[in-house]
């Protein structure tokens, strides 16, 4: 296939891509110049058909061939994250506390490189072809939402995405079906309680004991509420309150995350959650507020879609079976409840070249080696595709 050679030739505009938005990240919801700079990359290569977006700051580009024929999206995301990069690489982050971190500028590349190949090869292709730079992949309101509501998915039969994976060696591709990632919600619970003296606590509603209790209630859901067969996962991530050490505290607030698997369990810990803050504080004497904010729904692969996958990365990475979901979020799941599609992860662990760093820490990198691979692994999809 022409555009796999194509690919091959565009190595050095791929890292070159990558190294670029490396260097200089943009935070979710931030990323104008990320957008900028690859719109610009994609013209300078001859690609038409880019739409920018009012209300945020994603982009589509359509390569049409048939108005007659399917439409395949594939889908990148281009925020980073805030975290001080740390080594000394050639390309390192030149903003303060923001670094890619997650390897949103090696999914970004990939597709930069995959359209201006499938750009120059519209002969060729067997499909029509959409592709979607998403921002806001990091925080919970999540970039893919909007871009759903601005009608991005019409007309689309089927969208793919990967992600770079350091648990996995550069050359192997982690595919999984049916359940991949879980649900990411968050919560913020308030207590209000009584001041009054330390030396007194009887005369006072104490906000920090109660939310304690509140805190032991909420971690039996899981243990002892949830059937074990149905992994969900509740975690405390901040509490702050009180004013002084003599004081009985008035104010607690609370918040975390919940993760799970099953959108009947999800809905069921909310409720279990409100019960169990309810019932201590009532016995306290507190009141409470409880704001429990749903966020990206469990990731569900289409089995025949990730047939597809694999059988297109045969030819360029080992598939590696996952076999077990993870209870990280991603928005990608989105997509997913619109249209059928799959996301599987592209393997960038090299030990000689140090890139071997899990997510979100301060040395992660990529094998960049790995991103031709991903380019090529989005071609052959488009063969595959039945």
């Amino acid at each position: 296939m022409k555009m796999i050679k194509e690919i091959e030739k565009l190595k050095d505009l791929i890292i070159e891509v990558r190294r670029h938005l490396h260097m200089y990240p943009d935070l979710s919801g931030e990323e104008r110049d990320t957008r900028d700079y690859i719109k610009a990359v994609l013209e300078e290569e001859g690609v038409e058909n880019i739409k920018t977006f009012k209300n945020h700051y994603g982009m589509v580009v359509d390569i049409k061939v048939d108005d007659k024929k399917p439409i395949l999206a594939f889908r990148a995301d281009m925020d980073a994250l805030p975290i001080q990069e740390e080594g000394d690489k050639p390309y390192k982050s030149r903003k303060d506390g923001i670094m890619h971190a997650c390897g949103h500028d090696g999914h970004s590349a990939v597709l930069t490189g995959f359209l201006v190949a499938a750009n120059k090869h519209k002969n060729e292709l067997p499909y029509n072809i959409k592709g979607i730079f998403q921002p806001a992949e990091e925080v919970m309101e999540g970039g893919s939402e909007n871009l759903i509501k601005d009608g991005v998915l019409e007309g689309v039969e089927a969208i793919f995405g990967l992600h770079m994976y350091p648990y996995l060696k550069t050359g192997e591709i982690g595919y999984k079906y049916g359940e991949m990632m879980a649900s990411a919600d968050m919560f913020e619970i308030e207590i209000f309680g009584k001041s009054a003296h330390g030396a007194r606590p009887h005369e006072g509603v104490d906000a920090i004991l109660t939310a304690s209790l509140v805190i032991n209630s909420i971690n039996h859901i899981v243990s002892r509420k949830i059937d074990p067969l149905h992994p969900a996962v509740i975690s405390m991530g901040t509490i702050n309150g009180g004013k002084a050490a003599n004081i009985i505290c008035d104010y607690v607030k609370i918040t975390g995350t919940v993760r799970s698997l099953n959108d009947r369990v999800r809905q069921h810990i909310k409720e279990m959650m409100e019960e169990a803050i309810a019932g201590v504080c009532r016995s306290m004497g507190a009141r409470y507020k409880f704001n429990y904010i749903f966020g990206n729904p469990e990731l569900i692969n289409d089995n025949k879609m990730v047939d597809i996958v694999i059988k297109a990365a045969k030819k360029y990475a080992r598939p590696v079976d996952l076999k077990l979901p993870v209870m990280g979020g991603e928005d990608f799941a989105n997509y997913l409840k619109v249209v059928k599609g799959a996301f599987f992860r592209l393997g960038s662990c090299n030990e000689e070249k140090d890139t071997c760093y899990p997510q979100h820490h301060p040395r992660f990198d990529i094998d960049e080696d790995a991103l031709i691979i991903g380019a090529k692994i989005f071609a052959q999809i488009l063969k595959e595709y039945k």
